[in-house]
């Protein structure tokens, strides 16, 4: 096993991969993320372990990382930042001189007693799951009973890892291909190791006191040569975004916000997919509201896009006919108390990562109008996203 190097230092370039190395090999949790069309990687290291809450609190909290799971009522981990490190093109750019730092100092003969554990789940889980054909079948006529306008059904597919698989080097990829997605990697005891692109903002707070969130739904295939302001939407995609985007609206109704800014919707790029999208914009000082932040993040999650409208029912469908438990999947993440800002992101576009083996988490957006065939497509074009960055 290579022994844990103690020779990185402020300046030294391509130095993440063995950093993160590292970390690992110590038994360490980390986060490391990229904001959307950014060019700088932030990452931290949690040596203190992981706080179970019930609910994520965003107004003067301590720099940390937001990981919730897609069941609003399981616990949800925050990490605090013990360690933080900004890279910019692979370089530190701003961090603490590691050798000076008990987190690596005290704990290097003891990392070379340990076997190198990359990530902390061995094998993936056996489940048993609907055959998802027949699960979108059952979503269209629940939708046509009239009892729920909306269900998002998911799925997901294991996949053998290249033998030379890199997980920073899978991160980096992601950055490349996905510009606009917050591009993220978390591994930890508590929660295992995840990684993955996500395209839809859940909640953001600025350090000038604006609140952020968006409405994203309907997917098709980016085609080669063809302006993203171009592309036609059907009827069914159309409705399928309007959902999402009046289901963000009745949450604010529920708090009695009505000065918001709604721009949209219009068509995104993610990747080699294409969405539809509206943002919403509330000035919290404005309304007199600091609350607004952690106010709105447990009203919308789970949103109406990765779970349904109503969103009791949809949730209490998804769970008895789904078949197996989405951990993390549909759930959210991000930095949380950065500089007076925090960003937390729906959990979409992402796999978890075991031993040997990746398993990769893909749903799509059911109504009444829905055709079976069509969301089984989507779902494996969303899949095919993340399996070819890992194969490339």
């Amino acid at each position: 096993m290579r022994e844990a190097s103690s020779d990185i230092s402020i300046g030294k370039k391509e130095v993440a991969k063995d950093l993160i190395n590292q970390i690992l090999e110590l038994g360490g949790s980390l986060m490391y993320w990229r904001l959307p069309n950014s060019d700088e990687k932030t990452l931290i290291i949690c040596n203190s372990g992981a706080s179970v809450r019930d609910e994520i609190t965003l107004e003067g909290s301590m720099p940390g990382f937001a990981f919730a799971p897609f069941n609003p009522t399981k616990g949800k981990y925050f990490f605090h930042a013990d360690l933080v490190f900004r890279f910019k093109n692979d370089e530190i750019v701003d961090g603490p001189d590691i050798n000076n730092t008990a987190f690596f100092s005290k704990r290097v003969e003891s990392a070379k007693e340990k076997k190198s554990q990359l990530f902390y789940s061995s094998q993936t889980k056996n489940e048993i799951i609907t055959v998802f054909s027949a699960l979108v079948e059952a979503c269209i006529q629940k939708t046509e009973s009239g009892q729920i306008e909306k269900i998002v059904p998911s799925k997901f597919t294991d996949i053998d890892l290249p033998e030379n698989f890199d997980v920073v080097k899978t991160f980096d990829k992601l950055c490349e291909k996905h510009p606009n997605a917050f591009v993220s990697l978390v591994t930890s005891p508590e929660t295992g190791t995840w990684i993955g692109a996500s395209p839809e903002l859940l909640v953001s707070v600025d350090a000038q006191e604006k609140f952020r969130t968006i409405a994203l739904a309907g997917t098709q295939k980016q085609l080669p040569n063809v302006n993203p302001k171009s592309v036609a939407w059907t009827q069914k995609e159309i409705e399928e975004q309007a959902l999402v985007s009046r289901y963000i609206i009745n949450c604010f109704k529920k708090i009695r916000v009505r000065e918001y800014v709604e721009h949209g919707p219009h068509t995104v790029v993610a990747g080699s997919l294409l969405h539809l999208r509206t943002d919403y914009e509330v000035n919290m000082n404005e309304i007199n509201f600091p609350q607004l932040g952690s106010v709105m993040l447990k009203l919308l999650h789970p949103t109406s896009a990765v779970c349904g409208m109503p969103l009791e029912p949809s949730i209490d469908f998804l769970q008895n006919n789904e078949g197996y438990d989405r951990e993390f999947y549909g759930g959210f993440l991000g930095p949380v108390g950065f500089e007076s800002e925090s960003k937390l992101f729906v959990n979409l576009r992402c796999m978890q990562i075991f031993e040997t083996k990746a398993r990769i988490y893909a749903g799509a957006g059911v109504t009444a109008d829905s055709v079976v065939e069509k969301e089984v497509e989507e779902v494996e074009m969303k899949i095919m996203t993340l399996s070819q960055i890992l194969n490339s």
